[in-house]
């Protein structure tokens, strides 16, 4: 069968929701969702029928940012500084991390074996955990608690290569690391100040940072995702934006910009280099597909709320996107 065409892409369902969604894993080979909320929630969702049934998981009092399913556990995160692991099947808390971190998570990253994963914080501290018994195996300190105008940063996103033997995190002011999972040493580090805006005239703020990572399949590049320069920091208005990285050199080898305006939330690199896929938004939400051999742009289109985040199937044909106020499920068909 031949590969699935991105510019076959088609939406065959959408799903409205009263929340926003920031987060989504999916149990394998079905099209049971589980989702991230700002009710404080993570939720288990039948994204297969119009009518979708829903079920509550685990309550974090607070936004739920993030959400990763290893084997029968989910593992989730979000404003209350906790780690939930929660049994899927039984429908029962296994275990929480208390003050997991010292600040609000903002991403999960699951190993490809799916033994580790890692968190990151505004307290700008990644974390690597066992997922079999909670055990921290490494604390990662690489970025800056404080951007360049000496006001707190974020650490936005996490990323493990194909191997599972590197792991990328990227900070507010373009700040990225590598690190070798193994020992928790860097690697390199890479600077992207191109998605990273200040307007030190007006606002006396600024917006941006590194907003999504994804390592290309043979691990020797890296994708960064954001939202280029901006005119107003008070809005998105300014490009989808994507930079990949030789990251052992410290070389940027390539970089574009979507036709849309807003920040680039998610990346996800086919596994045999077919296309970069990015899900992002601004005012409202978009995807595309980017041929990183040839450097071209495949295909894009518009999404209809500000996407978060987003899952394919095993076989690369279907989608699921969450964000604002809806589910939309699209398929790519040959």
């Amino acid at each position: 069968m031949p590969d699935a065409n991105p510019r076959n892409l088609r939406t065959v369902r959408q799903i409205n929701r009263r929340d926003i969604l920031f987060s989504v894993a999916r149990v394998p080979n079905t099209a049971r969702l589980l989702v991230a909320s700002n009710d404080n929630k993570v939720h288990e969702i039948d994204a297969g029928r119009d009518n979708a049934t829903q079920r509550d998981l685990a309550d974090h009092g607070r936004y739920v940012t993030c959400v990763r399913l290893a084997g029968n556990t989910i593992i989730s995160g979000g404003y209350d500084n906790r780690l939930i692991w929660w049994d899927l099947q039984n429908n029962r808390m296994i275990r929480t991390l208390e003050n997991a971190h010292a600040r609000q998570i903002r991403q999960l990253a699951l190993s490809p074996d799916g033994t580790k994963i890692a968190s990151v914080a505004d307290d700008m501290l990644c974390k690597i955990w066992n997922v079999a018994n909670g055990e921290r195996l490494h604390e990662l300190r690489g970025h800056q608690l404080r951007t360049p105008t000496n006001f707190g940063s974020m650490l936005y996103c996490c990323a493990f290569s194909n191997d599972g033997t590197k792991l990328a995190t990227g900070d507010r002011v373009g700040h990225v690391v590598i690190w070798d999972v193994a020992n928790g040493r860097q690697l390199s580090t890479i600077e992207v100040p191109s998605l990273y805006t200040w307007d030190g005239t007006q606002r006396i703020r600024s917006i941006g940072g590194i907003r999504s990572l994804a390592f290309s399949p043979d691990g020797t590049q890296l994708a960064v995702g954001g939202v280029g320069q901006i005119g107003n920091v008070d809005g998105l208005g300014g490009p989808s934006r994507v930079e990949i990285h030789n990251w052992s050199r410290r070389e940027r080898v390539h970089q574009f910009q979507g036709q849309q305006q807003g920040i680039v939330n998610r990346l996800v690199w086919h596994p045999r280099n077919n296309w970069l896929c990015g899900v992002g938004g601004g005012s409202n939400g978009f995807i595309f597909f980017h041929n990183t051999q040839t450097r071209a742009m495949i295909h894009q289109m518009n999404l209809p709320m500000h996407t978060h985040d987003t899952v394919f199937t095993e076989d690369w044909t279907t989608l699921y996107h969450v964000g604002h106020q809806r589910i939309v499920v699209q398929e790519i068909r040959p």
